[in-house]
């Protein structure tokens, strides 16, 4: 890489610099201490509990066990590019709507981990959505909220295809 060109990650179809940055330091850090999304959030460290979940060239990984050095030029989607801002989406709705959100400290990693399943399998059972949801630890739920709205969300999202 020449000398006179920074660093960059493309997060939510954004090109952004990274300044200041140890490219052995996890994605999760550089997301939230360098770029400001604070979104994905910071728990176990070491992917166990799903909180810091984001798509990386549309596979659901944790941020917390890649390197930022390993993502440049790659294309990230965090919890931030769900929905435009001042809107929800669909899936964030049936959260609201069920009352899945307690502490929201797992919701973003939820989220994502939702959007990801639902993408691609639009009409799943509750055993499909225990089993999608299985890497993302909530302590406030005991998941019944979670996979309503998993169920809600999925019956907008296979009606909002249809429409296409």
């Amino acid at each position: 890489m020449p000398n006179d060109e920074q660093p960059h990650l493309n997060v939510n179809g954004k090109r952004l610099t990274i300044q200041k940055s140890w490219f052995g330091e996890s994605l999760l850090f550089t997301l939230r201490e360098r770029l400001g999304l604070y979104g994905s959030k910071n728990a176990c460290e070491q992917g166990e509990c799903g909180s810091c979940s984001i798509m990386l060239d549309e596979t659901l990984v944790c941020a917390c066990l890649v390197l930022t050095g390993s993502a440049t030029g790659r294309d990230i989607k965090t919890i931030e590019s769900l929905a435009p801002e001042g809107s929800l989406s669909t899936i964030q709705q049936a959260f609201i709507d069920t009352g899945a959100i307690q502490c929201g400290f797992c919701t973003p990693g939820l989220l994502i981990t939702i959007k990801d399943f639902l993408d691609e399998n639009t009409d799943p059972t509750e055993l499909e959505i225990r089993e999608a949801i299985s890497g993302n630890l909530c302590r406030c739920t005991g998941y019944g909220r979670i996979v309503e709205a998993v169920r809600i969300a999925s019956k907008t999202h296979d009606e909002s295809q249809g429409a296409s």
